[in-house]
């Protein structure tokens, strides 16, 4: 796989994070391009989340700059933005550990991911003005597409809690995908899978490019991430240790290293 041409859709530059005295993130820089798959791996407590924490408004970085480029070619600062305001940017997350409202059903749990395209208000939801009732119908049919879109749309009206781990990792992908982001984060979503739900979960992933949307992911599974990233970044102790093609990045000996420990040399893959 060769990166694209395209200009980044988001740019990391020397970002760093800080808590208390320890340092999470060193001064990280790296960039997602429009179109790409493009994985951020390291061992455990490397701070691949607290980057993206960043990136998503949960957490300010102490130091650099967080870009997105936006449809117009604008490049907009995302470090000092609610998470709110970034996904109206059309940037969307999953999470490591799962975040669905296990009560509602799963066409629900989408609609929620949604809840930006609405303009009713809260007047118009109480009092169940025509509009109101024309947008949730709306909001229902855009909701149930993105689930035929994972595989769901069967189950649409079950319990989300009902669902199976790896269809709880699906729909809350689904749910990523209803605000029609630009720039999809996944944290972990190939975790807890089994190899027949990971195989999937690499062609939903594949389409997910395919439809516009540029993925920039988490993940452990280092078949996955070989097989789907045209790059990949590698995060160790908070720094950017290595970055570039996977058959590169696989074979590097400080990544071999942070990996399996000083002397290994057994290529990742």
């Amino acid at each position: 796989m060769t990166r694209t041409d395209a200009p980044p859709i988001l740019s990391i530059r020397n970002v760093s994070k800080n808590f208390g005295g320890v340092q999470a993130i060193k001064d990280a820089s790296l960039e997602v391009r429009e179109g790409e798959i493009v994985a951020l791996i390291g061992p455990n407590g490397a701070g691949k989340t607290t980057l993206f924490n960043t990136c998503t408004g949960l957490i300010p970085p102490s130091n650099g700059q967080i870009l997105l480029r936006e449809a117009n070619g604008r490049e907009v600062p995302l470090q000092g933005k609610r998470p709110d305001q970034i996904t109206a940017r059309r940037v969307s997350r999953t999470f490591q550990n799962i975040r669905l409202f296990p009560r509602l059903s799963v066409i629900e749990n989408v609609m929620l991911g949604a809840h930006l395209q609405g303009r009713a208000g809260l007047m118009g939801a109480m009092l169940r003005l025509p509009k109101t009732n024309r947008e949730e119908l709306a909001l229902k049919t855009w909701a149930l597409n993105r689930l035929m879109f994972v595989g769901l749309e069967h189950e649409a009206q079950e319990q989300a809690a009902s669902l199976s781990y790896g269809h709880q990792r699906r729909l809350e992908i689904a749910r990523g995908l209803a605000n029609n982001p630009r720039l999809l984060l996944l944290d972990e979503p190939a975790a807890g899978m089994n190899p027949a739900e990971t195989a999937k979960l690499v062609e939903l992933i594949r389409r997910i490019r395919q439809a516009g949307v540029t993925v920039f992911l988490i993940e452990h599974d280092m078949k996955l991430v070989m097989e789907i990233s045209d790059a990949i970044y590698v995060l160790d102790h908070g720094e950017i240790i290595a970055s570039g093609p996977p058959e590169s990045v696989q074979n590097d000996p400080r990544v071999v290293e942070a990996y399996l420990g000083p002397g290994a040399e057994v290529a990742l893959g």
